[in-house]
């Protein structure tokens, strides 16, 4: 395995930011942990990086143990941070050529590897890093992770608040590293990038919830998924669904409401009972179970 996580605990004071994580990434994969600020993502890459010490549990990156090996695992690693960490007051190639050198090598013996991500960077090499688009800055970062041909490349949430189009260019990419059979670990607060991923881990509160191909996720317990749209305003009627039956929850998701209903529920009669409603423009059907829905399943599921 390219990395294994065993019962990893880890708490600060009386915050318990890690409770017994395990799960395992073979050589090659791209394994996405998915979950909302706070879940402990960060906590967790920080100790397979060699940052931070575990209070229980092990760990190993590449086949070297976090605790016991980690100037070898340094070597071995590429890891871009979650905030924006080169040097600011440093150019584009400058911080290249920096990296390059700490890691022992040089961008001309690498460019290769990196020129598809570093070309789009490139015609602003002379400009400050503290002065490129958030986009450009994820470039650069990603370009500095890779210049030493790294075999785990570790990624913290390296799409927040980045505009649609450069969050797909830089997925695109992570696909073309993969393929030079770099394993990638991402973490991600996005939910639709889960399908992205060959796997994911999904994470809340420090609790995994499940390891799994996101296109294999399933509801449990019968559960159904209904999708409830109006052009009026979907909050209104929010409370108004929960309260239909013990055995029915609602959730906000963007513009829409969607309706999770347990097996006992009757959805003929749910379905009679929505249509009666006065709702402007109703749109309302059963839907297929996204990444996101399987999350707040498990999400309530999870005991505090």
């Amino acid at each position: 395995m390219s990395v294994t996580v065993e019962h990893i605990t880890k708490s600060f004071g009386d915050v318990r930011a890690l409770r017994d994580i395990s799960f395992s990434i073979p050589e090659g994969e791209l394994f996405g942990l998915i979950g909302p600020d706070g879940a402990g993502k960060t906590t967790l890459f920080r100790i397979l990086v060699t940052l931070l010490l575990a209070d229980e549990g092990q760990a190993t990156v590449a086949g070297y143990d976090v605790k016991k090996a980690y100037r070898k695992i340094r070597e071995l690693m590429g890891y871009m941070a979650g905030r924006f960490s080169l040097y600011h007051d440093l150019s584009v190639r400058e911080n290249l050529e920096f990296y390059a050198t700490v890691f022992g090598t040089t961008i001309r013996e690498n460019y290769d590897f990196v020129k598809d991500i570093y070309s789009h960077i490139e015609p602003y090499e002379d400009r400050l890093a503290g002065r490129l688009s958030g986009g450009m800055k994820q470039k650069l970062a990603l370009s500095c992770a890779l210049i030493h041909r790294p075999k785990v490349l570790i990624l913290d949430e390296p799409t927040t608040g980045v505009d649609a189009v450069s969050r797909k260019e830089f997925w695109d990419m992570l696909k073309k590293i993969q393929r030079e059979g770099i394993t990638v670990l991402v973490s991600t607060p996005y939910m639709d990038e889960a399908a992205l991923c060959d796997r994911v881990g999904l994470i809340q509160k420090g609790n995994l919830l499940a390891v799994s191909d996101p296109s294999e996720l399933e509801l449990s317990n019968g559960t159904k998924v209904f999708r409830f749209g109006t052009s009026g305003r979907p909050y209104d009627y929010l409370q108004r669904i929960r309260n239909l039956d013990a055995q029915v929850d609602a959730w906000l998701f963007g513009d829409e409401i969607h309706v999770f209903t347990g097996a006992g529920v009757d959805c003929g009669e749910l379905d009679r009972t929505v249509q009666s409603w006065d709702v402007p423009d109703l749109e309302w059907g059963e839907a297929t179970p996204s990444v996101e829905d399987y999350f707040m399943q498990k999400m309530r599921e999870e005991p505090e």
